[in-house]
């Protein structure tokens, strides 16, 4: 697909076309006083008789298809409106798009027109158009055996032409660049269990350093074993592939700062000996999000180059009950030293993050940034579509939550110290215990994690619980993985 620039169009040659123009609009002035180019005047009066008729009144969410049926240049005119002008942004503008992009593919068309001179004042159009375009089109039809025919299946989309904004060739990439380090994500979220392992989470990590020219370093189970790291070797004990840790690095010369990101990277999640309901059990194979969007990440940060250096940290390993399983009551000693009695085996997320974070802190960065779908807690009290930042610098805090701003990926900060819930976390036995009361749990999984980062770095913890797989398509999100997290995470590092 190639987005294409049409600022002075009128010079161009637009015939052949022959397939859909979209406008977007802001509210009901816009919707009186807009006019078409010239080039497609002709088409004045079906756009004047929609908003007369009130078929069309640029109302934030209304869409309307209009057939064209004796115009050389459209077959189909779409209009769908952004509501009101002081509410409008860009994430709006970019799940619109997305919407757009995704008719015209089902209505058979193969090139679009976007008449952006209603939008151009609320986003970078060159940008939103590339994100909105290659999010929008994702499908996950990988274990499909019966393929789609050419008759029922979405076209796909050959061109997108803008009219009304210069075209930034840079910012088309960098649009491109993030939504294929998303979909790249999504892709390995959505690869089930059986044909997901930490051993092929390994094989994958080195096939994208291989291609992207990154550092890797994988920790199989004698390397965990001599690094001290009871929480992988604990929870990866009952399944029948052992756990890995996947370290990658991408080094610029000089760089300005030092950023690691730590993702969960939990294969599959049965809940080990403290079995999870079977209707829990499903989508399970998302519990591997945080590691797979941290992939994603790195691969967008080699395309895009920032002068900063990059460590990607992936905890992985399958949580299954076996009689090799880690058991209740049993004590583990985690990277940095620390001890953690068991009295959950399906909390085992953060005992894999312990030592991923451990072993973070052991690089001495500004920042530490962690993904995961850590808690049910978190998806209780945000829903399914915001996730919770647990952060102790306001300054990262602040810059997390401009970056998501943008994304359209919504935070929530969230407590990450509280002295009630700090009680609860002590073992008679131990250090730690990894789990504690109904009430405030993913509070408490923050505080857990808290103790396994150095106390004079950065550190944010994103709780993707909830937001991590959607039933159905909806703005940018296809059915299924989402990844989200991804495009914040690079908006932050973009911006620093």
């Amino acid at each position: 697909m190639e987005i294409k620039g049409l600022v002075n169009f009128e010079s161009e040659n637009f015939s052949g076309l022959n397939d859909v123009a979209v406008i977007a609009l802001v509210d009901q002035d816009s919707c009186e006083n807009f006019k078409l180019p010239d080039f497609l005047n002709d088409l004045q009066k079906i756009f004047n008789a929609a908003f007369t008729r009130k078929d069309f009144t640029g109302k934030k969410g209304k869409f309307l298809r209009v057939p064209v049926f004796d115009n050389a240049n459209v077959r189909n005119l779409y209009l769908f409106g952004l509501g009101e002008k002081d509410k409008c942004n860009s994430n709006l503008i970019r799940d619109s798009l997305a919407w757009a992009f995704r008719a015209a593919r089902n209505d058979k068309n193969k090139n679009v027109l976007l008449l952006a001179d209603g939008i151009k004042y609320f986003c970078n159009v060159n940008e939103i158009t590339a994100e909105a375009a290659g999010l929008s089109a994702y499908d996950f039809d990988k274990y499909k055996s019966k393929k789609d025919d050419e008759n029922s299946k979405p076209a796909k989309l050959d061109n997108i032409f803008i009219h009304g904004v210069e075209i930034n060739q840079n910012e088309i990439q960098r649009g491109e660049i993030f939504a294929s380090s998303q979909v790249y994500s999504r892709d390995l979220i959505n690869i089930p269990g059986c044909d997901v392992n930490p051993v092929i989470m390994a094989e994958k990590a080195q096939a994208l350093a291989k291609d992207y020219g990154l550092e890797i370093e994988i920790y199989d189970e004698k390397k965990l074993l001599s690094e001290n790291m009871g929480g992988i070797l604990a929870v990866g004990k009952g399944s029948a592939v052992p756990p890995r840790l996947i370290h990658l690095k991408y080094a610029p010369k000089n760089p300005r700062k030092k950023i690691v990101f730590v993702g969960k990277g939990i294969t599959f999640d049965s809940g080990g000996l403290d079995i999870k309901p079977e209707n829990f059990m499903l989508q399970m194979k998302c519990d591997k999000t945080g590691a797979c969007n941290v992939l994603g990440i790195l691969k967008a940060v080699a395309d895009l180059k920032p002068d900063i250096e990059i460590h990607g940290i992936l905890a992985c390993a399958e949580n299954m009950p076996s009689g090799n399983a880690f058991r209740p009551d049993d004590i583990i000693k985690i990277h940095n030293g620390k001890t953690v009695e068991i009295n959950n085996t399906d909390a085992e997320g953060r005992l894999v993050l312990a030592d991923g974070l451990s072993l973070a802190s052991d690089l001495k960065p500004d920042v530490i940034i962690d993904m995961a779908t850590l808690t049910g807690a978190c998806a209780v009290a945000l829903g399914n579509w915001r996730a919770g930042l647990f952060v102790n610098d306001e300054e990262l805090s602040n810059a997390i939550l401009t970056a998501s701003k943008k994304s359209g990926e919504a935070f929530w900060r969230m407590p990450h110290e509280d002295e009630h819930i700090e009680e609860t976390l002590k073992s008679p036995f131990a250090d730690l215990t990894n789990c504690g009361k109904r009430y405030g749990g993913a509070i408490f999984a923050a505080i857990f994690l808290s103790n396994f980062v150095a106390k004079d770095i950065a550190w944010a913890h994103l709780d993707l619980a909830g937001v991590d797989y959607y039933e159905k398509e909806y703005g940018i999100y296809s059915k299924g993985a989402s990844a989200f997290g991804v495009r914040t995470c690079l908006e932050y590092v973009m911006n620093l």
